[in-house]
């Protein structure tokens, strides 16, 4: 079956995209909020930020430039605070100010109580850890909580549709780079991927990669060329020292690495200047250029 259309609604709460968004879907009673930590004070009063939810605190390393998230969750508290207290406590946090937006997740009748939370936090840090986009900066792994068959149902569904506000609001935290086989559409069913694998095997390497909508993925586990030439192009140079802990000593890459090209791609895999559209090929021999010229896609 093809993936229905979704209605989603963004209200800029301030005017300004880069400012404060709240989001709504159709049939959904879920609500979330995109907050930038430098305008938490305009939220202030605003009774569902006071209700339990769980939250996302989206940043990024200073020393490595990589993505990183800590998720949590905020019951309400005696004095009536919710989400917006506890994201005012992790603005005090000196641990915590990698942080620079927060993501939170609340529901517009007020239905969550400390069962559900505990639940959504288990699941959605589990779902960002396995999808390795972000470093997750969680210590421990949440408690799950106890829950009924009935609540689980009724949370996975949340959960759908919280995958697609967040995807919307600009964080693929979930999304893992590429999907093999079949891909779950969120409350949809499976349809297959259409991007074939793509090889390239010469000068002691092989690695593999697919074509996805945001560009080239060599795949972890492909094996590259331990040196580089002297014509070597410096982005490539660098892109190998910054990434040097994710390759072991037998130059095999421990993650899944996504580049804007398929050049540049080929250029990582083989420490040289290369044409990503005749280096990478199909296991029948096609390049991709090949691939990209004909009418249809081998799967």
């Amino acid at each position: 079956m093809a993936a229905r259309g979704k209605n989603i609604n963004l209200f800029l709460m301030d005017g300004d995209p880069s400012g404060r968004i709240k989001c709504t879907l159709a049939n959904w009673t879920g609500v979330a909020y995109r907050i930038p930590r430098t305008e938490l004070d305009k939220c202030k009063g605003r009774e569902d930020l006071s209700q339990s939810g769980i939250y996302f605190l989206f940043g990024s390393s200073d020393q490595t430039g990589e993505n990183m998230v800590y998720i949590g969750q905020a019951g309400v508290r005696k004095n009536g605070e919710g989400i917006l207290c506890r994201l005012y406590e992790h603005k005090r946090d000196q641990d915590k100010e990698y942080w620079t937006e927060a993501i939170a997740f609340t529901t517009s009748n007020n239905s969550f109580g400390p069962t559900e939370i505990s639940y959504l936090e288990n699941r959605f840090t589990n779902m960002a850890v396995a999808a390795k986009r972000y470093q997750v900066k969680n210590s421990n792994e949440p408690n799950s909580g106890n829950v009924t068959e009935e609540k689980e149902s009724e949370l996975e569904e949340f959960i759908d549709y919280a995958q697609i506000v967040m995807g919307t609001l600009g964080h693929k935290v979930f999304e893992p780079l590429t999907q093999s086989g079949k891909s779950a559409s969120a409350t949809d069913s499976t349809t297959e991927v259409s991007s074939p694998v793509f090889h390239i095997t010469r000068n002691g390497t092989n690695a593999k990669a697919r074509l996805t909508s945001e560009g080239f993925v060599v795949l972890s586990g492909s094996v590259i060329r331990k040196d580089t030439v002297p014509s070597c192009p410096d982005y490539v140079k660098n892109t190998r020292e910054e990434n040097k802990d994710y390759i072991d000593g037998n130059s095999v890459l421990q993650k899944d690495m996504l580049f804007k090209t398929p050049s540049g791609a080929s250029s990582f895999v083989l420490g040289a200047p290369t044409n990503g559209n005749v280096e990478w090929k199909t296991e029948d021999g096609k390049t991709l250029k090949d691939i990209e010229m004909s009418d249809t896609v081998d799967k």
